[in-house]
């Protein structure tokens, strides 16, 4: 899929979400475009994996929510199209899946968008029997947070929600901590520790122009192998399947829960790729699925620093969080007789900071995790998803609004083995030997932002830099496990223009032909909505039920 797209005027990023019929097949977000004559930008996206669905027509359905009136100006003039080759490509490792099943709102019929909004809908699907022949089956989950759970990973203990009411009000809880849980008949076959997004509005948006921030322009999905579930989905009967956000309610003491629900809002879908033996009749049978999912260890510190007449000024907080999960079991199907599992290894720690009666906030976050599977089909993936924000906020008695902001955000990704969704080797064929891909991305920057108090301007500066990797890894857990270098990009750019690009493709070196010196002029920016909070949360709230 190409979408390319041109924008001028003033206006917030936005979400988009892309759908044949019921099933969502692509997350994406918008620039915030910039004055006349505005900007443009193309992503190409692999639907390799969707191959199921291109197989005969189908509706699409391509939402992007925008509001424009005499304040936002501007609109988002899109072209979306799909190219189709005929030329064979290796996917012998990873076959695309005979069938692929929504779990989502299934509006797709009334031309309407299918996602669900957690947690005011219960994302759960019925379905009235699941294929008996199947032989592998994964789950995939897309789930990304709106509103006050936009910065989720900034988000403060339960207990302190209200550490700096008197000077700037509540602040979103239920912890920095988030798990996307998927449930089969009301039992966990396997969760998701969401990546932070931050969109091109998000913190402060000079950090994020011309340089998007990671992931914004394509939210990864999530891979979940339920495999172990095949002799107990394929009995013929009905079953259920449920995503469920969960963070953390603390009373500030020792007690802490995991919860069922979390602030306004997620928006969240699934879907089921399953594979399917030759023969239709064939029935998949074997034992039920052992689960061992120890509680998740949880470990949680906060203190407050308080004026001489008790006023809450600082707050330090610690989140920390392990959790191992499997699920395993025998499934004999059509041809063969074996034994599979599912492995999970994750681990979060979240060190925050906030000062100056709530104005100003520091974020030290590390996620780590690992999943395996084993069987017929071998994956494994491993991630690493490090943040460091530190912003401050003040506003004058005229009510003029100033932000200042430096943000370090990381990626790395790791993948072996039966993949769902493309790895990016496809197109070098066996490069990967028996290894498998490696995606390393690290981006930081720092902005200032000012806005007038009566909203009628807004302007601000920034510089970021990136350095982006791709290529293959060692069959081993060691990082120089005989891996090759397929593609380098060294990017740097202040005030929207381009300082240096540096490319190398398979080690040779092909310079992206940009440069030169920043601009003086400082960028323009759509305003921080009133009422938007402090720090980060600045830019949240964005157009909601006004969108159109």
């Amino acid at each position: 899929m190409n979408f390319t797209v041109t924008s001028q005027g003033r206006q917030f990023d936005r979400l988009a979400l892309m759908y044949l019929g019921d099933t969502e097949v692509w997350r994406t977000s918008t620039a915030e475009p910039t004055p006349d004559p505005g900007i443009r930008w193309v992503y190409l996206k692999d639907m390799t994996q969707y191959l199921y669905f291109w197989k005969t027509p189908q509706k699409v359905i391509f939402d992007l929510g925008n509001l424009v009136d005499d304040t936002y100006t501007g609109s988002f003039n899109t072209t979306l199209t799909a190219t189709f080759f005929t030329s064979d490509v290796e996917t012998e490792a990873a076959p695309p899946s005979d069938l692929i099943i929504p779990i989502s709102k299934r509006r797709g019929a009334d031309d309407a968008v299918s996602q669900f909004t957690l947690p005011l809908e219960n994302a759960t699907n019925t379905l009235a029997s699941f294929p008996r022949n199947a032989r592998r089956a994964v789950f995939s989950v897309s789930a990304n947070g709106q509103a006050d759970e936009e910065f989720w990973w900034s988000n403060v203990l339960q207990s302190d929600a209200f550490a700096f009411n008197e000077s700037g009000g509540e602040w979103p809880g239920y912890s920095p901590f988030r798990e996307v849980q998927v449930l089969i008949d009301g039992t966990i076959a396997g969760v998701q520790w969401p990546f932070p997004v931050i969109f091109t509005g998000g913190v402060v948006p000079g950090l994020h122009r011309p340089v998007a921030g990671i992931d914004a322009f394509d939210l990864r999905e999530h891979e979940i192998d339920i495999t172990a579930f095949l002799p107990l989905l394929c009995d013929g009967e009905e079953h259920t399947f449920t995503i469920r956000i969960a963070g953390l309610d603390d009373d500030g003491k020792s007690s802490v829960v995991v919860t069922e629900t979390v602030n306004d809002s997620w928006y969240v879908t699934g879907k089921i790729f399953v594979w399917l033996d030759d023969d239709e009749d064939s029935i998949t049978t074997g034992d039920a699925p052992t689960i061992e999912a120890s509680p998740l260890a949880i470990t949680l510190s906060s203190k407050l620093g308080q004026t001489s007449n008790g006023t809450n000024e600082t707050l330090t907080y610690t989140t920390q969080v392990k959790r191992s999960f499997t699920t395993s079991g025998r499934v004999v199907t059509q041809r063969s007789s074996h034994d599979v599992s599912w492995t999970q290894t994750l681990s979060y720690l979240n060190k925050g900071y906030i000062w100056d009666f709530g104005a100003n906030q520091v974020t030290d976050l590390l996620l780590e995790g690992s999943d395996q599977t084993s069987g017929p089909a071998s994956y494994r993936a491993d991630y690493r998803y490090p943040i460091f924000a530190n912003t401050t906020s003040s506003v004058s008695e005229q009510g003029n609004l100033t932000l200042e902001a430096s943000l370090t955000q990381g990626l790395r990704l790791r993948v072996w083995g039966s993949a769902v969704f493309p790895t990016g080797l496809e197109a070098f064929g066996r490069r990967g030997g028996d290894g498998g891909s490696l995606l390393d991305s690290s981006k930081k920057g720092t902005a200032y932002f000012y806005q007038y108090g009566d909203g009628s301007s807004s302007t601000g500066f920034g510089n970021s830099s990136q350095v982006f990797t791709f290529g293959t890894t060692g069959a081993g857990d060691s990082d120089d496990g005989g891996g090759e270098e397929l593609f380098f990009r060294d990017v740097a750019t202040a005030n929207a223009t381009i300082l240096h690009d540096h490319v190398r493709v398979a080690g040779r070196r092909a310079e992206g032909g940009h440069g030169g010196s920043a601009g003086p002029g400082a960028m323009l920016f759509a305003g921080a909505p009133a009422g938007g909070g402090t720090g980060p949360r600045v830019f949240m709230g964005r157009g909601g039920a006004d969108m159109v």
